[in-house]
């Protein structure tokens, strides 16, 4: 498939728009020397809406809108488990989470966990986030952009993460965050829009032309199992979505440690005006995470009837772009493009982020805010440039990118949750015992992979959380009472409770509740 004149006419526009507006955003005063808090930070001054857009701007990327589209593709409806179980997380965290991490007045999450423990598990933390964003979400969103733009332009693909990489440099390596947080607001717009337009024509040519609502029930009879939320044991995909256990098991982890303590969501929450914009932020973030699905997921599925014969559950969304009629098409694959920017973006300014506060800064502590917020440039700069060389080598031999990444962190998620959690919520935990939930994460990961194959993924992330916690309470026990027993946990801190927080909680599990009554 490729695209036509206008198509392409219309996704030029918009990337010039978005420069034009990033850049417009991106100026400062004169008089005004830019900061590490204005670059890294948006100046502490995003409103909730921007908070909100960005948030789901930064996590609905390739990896998502392709990834999970494939997933849809192969499992069905069971797979947006992950968004509409986000919304229920973002309350928590916005009501739990978020007042600590203000009130510390945190830059990164290494830097929490400096505060709270010591600078070894800051260290190993920060290195270990700097890894993972480089050599998995990074790669996996520029080899999954660059497959969508070779499946819907017809250009190569490794042209297409070199075209993605200087875009997303061009728009957001001066502004920083604040150029990426307001960009996202248009990107939100458009990636709904273009996501809902296409899950309505995909249901209308499975019609054939007799609507919408005719389109579903065609694929609630041809496909049931691709409806199916709670998975049996003999289905051919329980292994990924382990029945139940989903809802009350690991992928309460998975969310809690992306959602919670992942640098490259959160950092938008840390540079809220206030604590209340930043609760009002996430509540919206909340709501749209439970339109990702039809966005998402339901075009992967129509695909299932469409296009049979794939030959690859991640081509599902490209091929389903087909659909769009000449200048509509070139406005949804601008909204993909849009999608994978934005993550683009957000990931490179956190990894700079990190790299600049909690390891450069650390070792040259006597520069000016210019030199650092430069140095994170270069670390932006960098960042990209080992994601483009590595990226067809790490997943180019794997058939569903987003299992990849779940897979890989997957790894150390356990440890790092418990240590979060120990650390806010109970004063006695220590530094060792955090090291020792974060060696034993890795250790026990590998131990029950390899030993226990059959356990699946979502399992043996629950087992391993749980083997973290009992192993983190027994070394803190041991040891010596933590020197930041006085840092501030929940105790300390005033919540916001009002109305609107509270009926925001309620709705999502209102509507989190019929939906899985309903496809149960």
């Amino acid at each position: 498939m490729t695209l036509d004149t206008l198509d392409i006419n219309v996704f030029i526009a918009y990337v010039v728009g978005l420069i034009i507006i990033a850049i417009w955003i991106s100026r400062g005063e004169k008089s005004h020397e830019t900061n590490t808090e204005d670059y890294f930070l948006a100046s502490k001054a995003l409103p909730w809406w921007a908070i909100g857009a960005s948030l789901i701007a930064s996590n609905i990327s390739a990896e998502q809108i392709i990834g999970m589209s494939g997933s849809g593709y192969a499992m069905g409806l069971a797979i947006a488990s992950y968004e509409w179980m986000a919304a229920i997380t973002l309350i928590l965290v916005g009501k739990y989470l978020l007042p600590i991490f203000l009130k510390n007045e945190i830059f990164t999450m290494p830097q929490y966990l400096e505060q709270r423990f010591d600078s070894r598990v800051k260290t190993i933390l920060a290195i270990f986030w700097i890894a993972v964003y480089i050599f998995v979400n990074l790669t996996a969103v520029l080899w999954l952009g660059g497959l969508a733009i070779e499946a819907v332009a017809g250009i190569d693909a490794m042209t297409g993460m070199l075209f993605l990489s200087i875009f997303s440099i061009v728009y957001s390596l001066y502004g920083g965050l604040k150029a990426v947080a307001y960009t996202d607001i248009v990107q939100v717009v458009l990636l709904v829009f273009g996501g809902l337009l296409l899950s309505y024509l995909a249901l209308t040519q499975v019609a054939d032309g007799e609507g919408l609502f005719a389109g579903f029930a065609i694929l609630s009879e041809e496909l049931p199992g691709h409806f199916d939320m709670i998975l049996s044991p003999d289905n051919a995909n329980y292994m990924s979505l382990p029945g139940i256990s989903v809802l009350i098991g690991g992928m309460w982890v998975m969310n809690i440690s992306y959602w919670g303590f992942n640098q490259y969501i959160i950092q938008r929450a840390l540079a809220a005006k206030n604590l209340g914009e930043a609760q009002k932020g996430i509540a919206f973030a909340a709501y749209l995470k439970l339109l990702m699905p039809v966005i998402v997921v339901l075009p992967g599925i129509a695909a299932v009837v469409l296009f049979p014969n794939l030959t690859s559950p991640d081509l599902a969304y490209p091929s389903m772009m087909s659909l769009m009629p000449v200048g509509i098409k070139g406005l949804v694959f601008a909204a993909l493009v849009a999608a994978i920017v934005s993550s683009l973006a957000s990931m490179t300014n956190s990894i700079s982020t990190i790299f600049t506060m909690d390891i450069y800064a650390k070792l040259k502590p006597a520069k000016s805010q210019t030199h650092y917020v430069n140095v994170g440039r270069i670390a932006t700069l960098t960042a990209l440039a080992i994601a483009l060389l590595t990226a067809r080598p790490l997943l180019g031999q794997f058939e569903q990118a987003f299992q990849y990444i779940q897979e890989f962190t997957g790894l150390f998620t356990p440890g790092i949750v418990v240590i979060f959690i120990t650390g806010m919520f109970w004063k006695r935990a220590t530094s060792r015992g955090a090291l020792a939930a974060a060696i034993g994460s890795a250790v026990f990961s590998v131990a029950l992979k390899f030993g226990i194959p059959s356990l699946p993924f979502m399992d043996r992330i629950g087992l391993v959380f749980l083997l973290c916690l009992a192993v983190t309470i027994v070394v803190s026990l041991m040891d010596k009472p933590s020197d930041h027993d006085s840092s501030v946990s929940l105790d300390d801190v005033s919540f916001i409770t009002d109305r609107g927080f509270n009926l925001a909680a309620i709705g999502c599990v209102i509507i989190l509740t019929f939906f899985y009554v309903t496809w149960w």
